[in-house]
């Protein structure tokens, strides 16, 4: 059986954090993402956490505006080991596990394998830094519609990069709405994939909104991911649609309940 979290960043952009937290905790959820806990107010988060009963499966290392889609890439890695030192010791307080690396986009100076031996090079140290305290780092695709130039397109690529770092605490966080626009073949890349896959997020295509309004047979792909025996969350990651006054009515209440 697959335990979802909600994504409260996606879900409530420019919402009040309390009003997002008693949202899903109305809504039945016993987990949450928030991606950038760094620009909130920690006192609060806590407290909500707290209130709420709710347990964060995931966030992800701060960007900048120089470095908007992550920066292990860049020929600098101080950059990345400060947020990743800052990341850490959020977790440790907001009891996470799981933190998500943006890797940042092509270097032209760079073949793409040298560029995964760079990356795969900085998330052995960091993987090592951060195994005492029980952390999994995770490489996110995106696609190359929404995020022009930005490295990790493919499954294939980010499979890649986790298998050349070689640490069992880096694994893949298989987005669905990215993977559905750059390459599709969900299932049997699910299956294919599943030893490194970490983490999974859905939306459907187009619009990145909830199952069931776009063209990803939703039933059938978090079946073969149930089937595979897949232990992770499966975070929403997405933006509600207009037309429907329930962006959760395709889920029972019982998975929203379940905790890992």
């Amino acid at each position: 059986m697959l335990a979802y979290a909600a994504n409260i960043t996606q879900l409530y952009p420019g919402m009040p954090l309390a009003e997002r937290y008693a949202r899903i905790a109305a809504a039945g959820f016993a987990a949450y993402e928030l991606l950038f806990p760094q620009r909130e107010d920690l006192g609060e988060v806590l407290a909500l956490q707290e209130r709420h009963a709710l347990d964060l499966a995931l966030f992800d290392l701060e960007v900048d505006a120089e470095h908007p889609r992550g920066n292990l890439s860049d020929p600098d890695d101080r950059a990345f080991f400060y947020r990743l030192e800052e990341s850490v010791g959020l977790a440790a307080k907001l009891r996470c596990g799981r933190l998500n690396a943006l890797v940042g986009l092509a270097r032209p100076d760079l073949s793409p394998e040298a560029q995964i031996e760079l990356i795969a090079g900085r998330l052995r140290r960091a993987a090592d830094l951060v195994a005492s305290e029980g952390i999994t780092l995770l490489v996110e695709a995106l696609n190359s519609r929404d995020n022009p130039g930005y490295f990790l397109s493919t499954s294939e690529r980010g499979v890649a990069l986790v298998q050349a770092t070689d640490r069992p605490n880096v694994r893949f966080q298989y987005d669905v709405y990215h993977l559905q626009i750059m390459e599709g073949n969900l299932i049997e890349t699910i299956r294919r994939q599943i030893d490194w896959i970490g983490h999974v997020q859905i939306a459907d295509v187009p619009g990145r909104h909830e199952p069931g309004t776009g063209e990803i047979n939703y039933p059938n792909v978090l079946s073969a991911l149930a089937a595979t025996g897949y232990h992770g969350y499966v975070g929403l990651e997405l933006v509600p649609s207009t037309t429907t006054a329930d962006p959760f009515a395709w889920l029972p209440v019982a998975d929203r309940q379940r905790r890992i």
